[in-house]
C-alpha cells in the first residue's frame, strides 16, 4: 500500500453473478460515520438476502455481516477498502441468494472481490493532508497576504477584525506550511508570524 490515500470522486457500483447468487457492490465518498450509515440505509435492498457493509474514515471504521457467517462479509469489504489505499469511503455489498451455498471461503472471496472490483473501477482523488495556521496581520497588508496565500492553495476559514488588525485562521496543504509562514513574515516585514494549530 502506498503512502498516498485516496477518496472516491463519486459514488460507483459493480455487480457480479457468483454461483447463481447476485452480488452488487455500491461505494460512495463520505466524511462522517453518520453519512456512511445514511448511505447504507439508502442503498440497502430490504428484499435482498443480505446487505453487508464497511466504511473507513481516518482511524474510524465499522463493518457488518448482516446475517452472513461472522467474518465472511463485512471484514473482507473493509480489507478491500484498506487494500486499495482508500479512505473516507463506504461500501455496501448486497447479495440475492441463488440457492447454492458458497462456504466461508467462497463468501469471503465473493464479498471482498466484488467490493475490490467496484473500488478498482472507481474514479479516485488523492487525499491531501491539511494543516491550520493562525496569524495576525495589519489591515493594510490583508489583501496582499490573502492573494499570496491563495497561490499556496490556502483557504481562509476564520477572520476576526479587531482594533489593531485582523486575526486569520487558514487551512492549507501541510506541504505548503513553511512557505506560507515565510510569506506572512515577508509581507509584515517581520512584525507578524503564523503559528501552526494542532
Amino acid at each position: 500500500m502506498s503512502d498516498t490515500l485516496y477518496s472516491l470522486a463519486t459514488a460507483c457500483q459493480h455487480g457480479e453473478d457468483i454461483k447463481k447468487s447476485r452480488f452488487l457492490a455500491q461505494a460512495a465518498p463520505v466524511q462522517t460515520p453518520e453519512q456512511a450509515l445514511a448511505f447504507v440505509r439508502q442503498v440497502s435492498d430490504l428484499a435482498a438476502t443480505h446487505n453487508c457493509w464497511a466504511y473507513r474514515i481516518g482511524q474510524d471504521y465499522r463493518f457488518n455481516d448482516d446475517g452472513e457467517p461472522g467474518g465472511t462479509a463485512g471484514r473482507p469489504i473493509l480489507q478491500a477498502i484498506e487494500g486499495q489505499g482508500i479512505d473516507r469511503a463506504v461500501v455496501v455489498v448486497t447479495r440475492w441468494y441463488g440457492g447454492i451455498k458458497l462456504g466461508a471461503g467462497g463468501l469471503v472471496r465473493a464479498y471482498g472481490g466484488t467490493a475490490a472490483e467496484c473500488l478498482r473501477r472507481a474514479e479516485r482523488l488523492p487525499i491531501v493532508p491539511m494543516a491550520r495556521l493562525a496569524l495576525h496581520i495589519d489591515f493594510a497588508e490583508l489583501a496582499l497576504l490573502k492573494a499570496r496565500l491563495r497561490e499556496l492553495d490556502a483557504e481562509c476559514v476564520r477572520e476576526e477584525f479587531g482594533a489593531d488588525g485582523v486575526m486569520l485562521e487558514i487551512e492549507l496543504p501541510t506541504t505548503r506550511v513553511t512557505e506560507a509562514q515565510a510569506r506572512v513574515t515577508d509581507i509584515s516585514r517581520g512584525r507578524h508570524r503564523a503559528r501552526l494549530l494542532d
